[in-house]
């Protein structure tokens, strides 16, 4: 009997042949429903403050969306396929930084998480690199994809951030970036699930190479 294994279609990659397992396919189901939950947590909080204003029940709302927001990116920053080892761990450090600097500001501030964010732009220096995370996610897959949403959201995201901290951008304008991120973070999380399996894969060969390489230095 042939086992699934053997089964597995090949394919042929920079340094040699390599099959695609059902646990990789996992791994992509797994990096693109957390991107999903991002998204729609995200979304879901822009839309709130957009419309609601900063009402107390907005704002405790706020943080308990952005705590499932932060999750669920360091799921995707766990599952996602990056051939450079070094940028794939800065990611996932600059993803602990932001959540623990959440949690202190939290803990340090009488007010609601998302409020000492806005009236205390600084305090983006600590937070901030949760978005550091997720723009590099957005430029992973602008790079390989050419997706035109992750092209406008990888510079959207850093000047939406120091903009606030610097105090240069308007409210106006604030309020329409964070709008475009928003809407565009969903269209780029929905047209994820519709792409092809193998493509977050990647090319399994250039993975054991840099393996390799790392083992014999």
């Amino acid at each position: 009997m042939v086992s699934k294994q053997a089964a597995a279609p090949l394919y042929q990659g920079q340094f040699g042949p390599f099959s695609i397992t059902a646990s990789d396919r996992q791994e992509v189901i797994v990096y693109r429903s957390a991107l999903a939950v991002a998204a729609l947590c995200f979304t879901a909080g822009s839309a709130l403050i957009l419309r609601q204003g900063a009402q107390p029940w907005v704002l405790y709302g706020l943080t308990a969306l952005f705590s499932c927001f932060w999750l669920a990116l360091g799921v995707s920053l766990a599952t996602i396929h990056i051939y450079l080892k070094p940028l794939h761990q800065a990611l996932k450090i600059f993803w602990l930084i932001g959540g623990l600097s959440a949690l202190g500001l939290a803990i340090a501030y009488p007010t609601p998480l998302l409020l000492t964010l806005y009236q205390q732009p600084l305090t983006l220096f600590g937070v901030g690199f949760t978005f550091v995370a997720l723009t590099g996610i957005f430029f992973k897959e602008a790079f390989c994809f050419g997706r035109l949403e992750t092209q406008i959201l990888t510079p959207i995201v850093p000047a939406l951030l120091l903009g606030h901290l610097s105090g240069w951008l308007p409210l106006t304008w604030e309020r329409w970036l964070l709008l475009a991120w928003a809407v565009l973070f969903l269209v780029f999380a929905g047209r994820k699930a519709f792409q092809p399996i193998p493509d977050d894969i990647g090319d399994k060969s250039v993975f054991a190479y840099l393996e390799e390489r790392e083992q014999a230095s």
